[in-house]
């Protein structure tokens, strides 16, 4: 701390060790200010623009039981509610179902891994008929999506895929604007995905290509974490979906969309994770593990508020499309080979990224790490052990060129054949 008096009066100065020390003159002055030093910050990208999501979050243990207050604090009278099968037969259902005794609300048909168009135009006319004013999502990533794209559908119009952003490589990106205001989400997660709070939309369209989509106005306005009602969730899931999750930080660092508040959460949710996900596997009944790698999660979502994902995600949303392979599990297999990938090219982030872990060998020891947290975790680690086919692998590749993630990856992917090694490599 310092107390700085007039120019012509004495400098008062408490730094480090020295305990009112006294400069009287300009010599003095000057070598006191060069015994400061403070590494610099990591620069500031040319030109950005920053979005502040109108979230709320509410996490601890039982908070399911408010979900009716929450409901009237988001003005929501008669949400649909949404879930995939798993979900619906699971004791945070449960909770979920007890919490919205009394209220009017519209029942689904259980929504499938990855979605589909086609349901969510069939949900969107039936929220409409029955005059919905808002959701509630349980479970994962797939429920929250679908949400989210009933919610665009709703105010945009039909048919979906017409809001879908599109890529053309290497370098062209049409992103539609979405611009009518969307009915609220309230969301509570059953997994690690951390879906709820980003912008981004994924839905598998009748061809089972991905559709991707981007609003801020889908992100959930009310969130609530409950690590007790989570303990139902098997810790396997938790795990796998919180390797989603990791990817969001790392892609988030060095996406070449991005601001500087996507790092600042990167950062503290990869500390997180790397503690959480071992100790789920380890302890799965254990709460306070469970409220860690919740949040963690939640922070990772957070960073694709700021940020925008790259390959790896593309790839990933590719295997899922192509060969039903859940979104948690292909990323469990495939993020130590993408961050390989982009190594060189991302050297700077990464190195941020392995210091965050007690790393020092930058980039290639945060490769390695990622392959000893996948056995810690006991994530998959190989395309193989997942159900994807080895003849699948070029029609993934191929896919994979059409996908956004390409146009923020640093890395420039120059055709299908950089995507069939990444994937052979990872089979």
């Amino acid at each position: 701390m310092g107390v700085l008096q007039s120019a012509k009066t004495a400098i008062e100065f408490s730094l480090g060790p020295v305990q009112g020390l006294t400069v009287k003159d300009h010599e003095q002055e000057t070598l006191l200010q060069e015994a400061w030093s403070a590494a610099e910050p990591p620069g500031l990208p040319p030109r950005f623009v920053q979005r502040y999501p109108a979230s709320r979050l509410v996490l601890g243990s039982g908070v399911i039981a408010t979900l009716a207050a929450e409901l009237a604090g988001a003005g929501i009278r008669r949400p649909m509610v949404l879930a995939g099968a798993r979900t619906r037969q699971s004791n945070l259902y449960a909770h979920v179902m007890h919490a919205l005794q009394g209220l009017p609300w519209l029942d689904t048909p259980p929504v499938p891994a990855h979605s589909s168009a086609e349901l969510v135009e069939q949900l969107a006319r039936l929220a409409l008929a029955a005059q919905a004013d808002g959701f509630v999502t349980v479970g994962g990533g797939s429920a929250a999506d679908t949400a989210k794209a009933v919610a665009i559908v709703m105010a945009e119009g039909e048919p979906l895929a017409r809001h879908a952003v599109r890529f053309t490589p290497p370098s062209t990106l049409v992103v539609p604007p979405l611009l009518k205001p969307k009915l609220p989400i309230l969301a509570i997660p059953g997994t690690a995905s951390g879906a709820e709070v980003t912008a981004s939309v994924g839905v598998r369209d009748a061809s089972g290509a991905k559709l991707l989509l981007s609003d801020p106005a889908v992100a959930a306005r009310v969130v609530l974490l409950d690590p007790v009602a989570n303990l139902c969730v098997p810790a396997s899931l938790m795990c796998t979906t919180g390797m989603n999750a990791l990817a969001h930080c790392i892609e988030g660092l060095y996406s070449r969309e991005r601001t500087p508040l996507a790092e600042a959460f990167a950062l503290d949710a990869l500390a997180r994770l790397a503690y959480a996900l071992p100790a789920v596997r380890r302890r799965p009944g254990d709460e306070a593990a469970r409220a860690q790698l919740l949040y963690a999660a939640h922070l990772a979502g957070l960073v694709l508020v700021y940020a925008r994902t790259c390959l790896h995600h593309a790839l990933c949303h590719v295997i899922g499309s192509v060969s039903g392979v859940p979104h948690g599990e292909a990323n469990s297999v495939m993020l130590p080979h993408c961050v390989a990938y982009n190594a060189q090219a991302a050297a700077e982030p990464l190195a941020r990224a392995a210091a965050a872990l007690g790393l020092d060998g930058g980039p290639q020891s945060l490769v390695r790490a990622l392959g000893a947290l996948q056995v810690a975790a006991g994530v998959p680690a190989r395309l193989r052990d997942i159900g994807v086919a080895e003849r699948d692998l070029d029609r993934i590749a191929a896919k994979g060129m059409g996908e956004r993630g390409l146009y923020y990856n640093p890395r420039q992917v120059t055709g299908a054949d950089e995507l069939r090694s990444i994937l052979e490599a990872a089979y």
